[in-house]
């Protein structure tokens, strides 16, 4: 397995591996560090069933369902269904494009670790591909907040909420969202979550709210909350932290939710179709003590090989 930095502030491409296969011990540990690392994995010319995908994105940590049961693999509910094809005049997927700037999951009790996404069909216009996914470096945007700043909100924590997120999508026109029930709601309640977090595979804090689902900073007035969350929403979303992906059919992108945010830019038409497949990753592993443990001991094993 070959890792190769892109050279800009998040992004490798890896080769020299079938995920379609199950891991070993040593080609598992180095996608873990390099995720840390570099943020966001591209893995291409893959051919993944919905099987294979799961079981890829699992060994991570456990999978998130869809909270409405629906857009999903009818035989893998683990591995959704990310698309703009309508058939019979119903959309097979959800479309993800233009959500705006968000990381998924940070609304759970226990946050999102990665996404995994496997394209099979995407779009393009004059030899160009289309709905490119942006992503934002939160280990850089960190770096750069003032250290007044940062020593004033250390022990800060920030609201999440789901409903934020979905309700805004809800107003696009195109949203085959309904809105949700009392019961769906309350498999998502909100959450807090430290503002600054110590991320789990290099150790180093990231800026941990985002405008899809921060809410509140609890420890403030609304009125100030709301003035520095705003602040952070623009300061993180600066051209020097950010990182553009334009795919290909058979790209498995995988990204880290901890130390990124991404954003779907929906440039292409009805008619232009992208089908793509999802797994959504829960932090339930990493932040264990054990689980980095396992990872750095079998690096070292590789190290020890040479």
């Amino acid at each position: 397995m070959d890792v190769c930095p892109t050279g800009s502030t998040l992004g490798a491409r890896v080769r020299g591996i079938d995920l379609s296969n199950p891991l070993s011990d040593m080609d598992f540990s180095q996608i873990v560090m390099s995720l840390g690392r570099y943020g966001v994995l591209h893995f291409p010319q893959q051919k993944l069933n919905a099987i294979e995908l799961k079981a890829f994105s699992e060994r991570f940590g456990g999978l998130q369902t869809s909270v409405t049961g629906k857009f999903c693999d009818p035989n893998v509910p683990e591995v959704g269904i990310l698309s703009n094809i309508v058939e019979n005049g119903v959309p097979i997927g959800l479309a993800d494009a233009g959500q705006d700037w968000h990381t998924d999951m940070s609304y759970n009790a226990t946050i999102g670790f990665a996404n995994v996404l496997y394209a099979l069909k995407i779009p393009h216009r004059n030899h160009r591909a289309l709905g490119s996914t942006h992503f934002a470096n939160m280990h850089a945007a960190y770096d750069d907040l003032p250290i007044a700043f940062v020593q004033r909100l250390a022990d800060a924590t920030v609201t999440h909420d789901f409903n934020k997120f979905w309700e805004e999508m809800r107003q696009r026109s195109d949203s085959p969202r309904p809105a949700l029930t009392a019961e769906q709601r309350a498999k998502r309640p909100p959450s807090r979550h430290p503002l600054f977090l110590t991320h789990p595979i290099t150790g180093k804090p990231v800026l941990y709210a985002n405008p899809g689902y921060a809410v509140r900073i609890n420890e403030l007035s609304e009125k100030e909350s709301n003035a520095i969350l705003d602040f952070l929403f623009e300061h993180q979303l600066q051209a020097k932290y950010q990182y553009v992906h334009d795919w290909s059919e058979g790209d498995v992108l995988m990204w880290d939710h901890i130390g990124t945010l991404h954003n779907a830019v929906p440039d292409y038409e009805p008619e232009e179709h992208r089908l793509i497949k999802r797994c959504q990753i829960k932090a339930d592993k990493v932040f264990d003590p054990s689980f980095m443990t396992s990872v750095n001991s079998h690096l070292s094993l590789k190290d020890d090989k040479k």
